[in-house]
């Protein structure tokens, strides 16, 4: 990955408080079109928090500025911020369980559609199906999903959203380790086919392989952003999150 690509997201100083908890603090980084930028931390750190701020489910930021595309999209609804092209998937399976695998996946094109102005949702469903490999389960209803097969609903619904870049907000979470590999597949391919991914991961060994970058939240503040191995090796990081433990594990190469 190329740093000095062109910025797509640009966070600046936003903060986000529940009473009086500062969620996220400050936080401020950058993250260039093309890349897989991988956000890491302990529970509580903010990191979905930071997700929410970002494309305003369900709330947006106290203070800061968002800016896309160098336009800032912090005061705009959802689905305008969706239609600029920055869509997301949850922690938890977020499904329609009473609607098919197809009409799931056609609740997230028609969404995303007015950005385009067209009627290809048809078109987007097909093509978001194929792609993560539920073509031949599209008449099921969700309800009868299996955790994996959830996931890829989400993720699909996503993709029909034609997104610039894509949040992943733990999408191993839950999934062995066949399906963890097959994840890692998908989300390599949908980077290819040149969409911006920031991705949340609790699984390190995941979050590391995928990412051209990775930041470290602590206690809503970036604390240190960098090539993945250089961050794992990190002070920083290896007091406030790994443990002394880390000095075993990275010890030494």
């Amino acid at each position: 990955m190329d740093a000095t690509k062109t910025p797509l997201l640009t966070v600046t100083e936003v903060t986000k408080a529940f009473g009086k908890i500062l969620a996220v603090n400050g936080a401020s980084f950058t993250v260039y079109r093309g890349e897989i930028f991988g956000i890491a931390g302990s529970n509580g750190a903010g990191k979905s928090t930071l997700f929410n701020l970002i494309n305003r489910v369900p709330y947006g930021p106290d203070a800061g500025t968002v800016r896309f595309e160098g336009a800032p999209i912090q005061s705009l609804p959802p689905h305008l911020i969706c239609r600029r092209g920055i869509t997301r998937t949850f922690q938890t399976e977020s499904v329609f369980d009473t609607l098919s695998v197809e009409d799931n996946i056609r609740v997230g094109a028609v969404y995303g559609l007015a950005r385009s102005g067209d009627a290809g949702w048809k078109e987007r469903v097909r093509e978001a199906l194929e792609f993560v490999g539920l073509w031949d389960q599209r008449s099921r209803f969700a309800r009868d999903l299996a955790l994996f097969e959830k996931k890829r609903v989400m993720l699909a619904s996503a993709l029909a959203t034609a997104p610039k870049m894509l949040l992943l907000d733990e999408p191993a979470a839950g999934l062995n380790r066949a399906e963890q590999a097959h994840t890692i597949e998908l989300i390599r391919r949908i980077n290819a086919s040149g969409t911006t991914i920031i991705l949340i991961e609790h699984v390190l060994p995941l979050l590391l392989t995928l990412s051209h970058r990775v930041m470290f939240l602590n206690a809503g503040r970036p604390l240190v952003e960098g090539a993945p191995d250089a961050v794992m090796r990190d002070e920083r990081v290896i007091q406030a999150y790994l443990g002394s433990r880390a000095r075993e594990l990275f010890a030494g190469g």
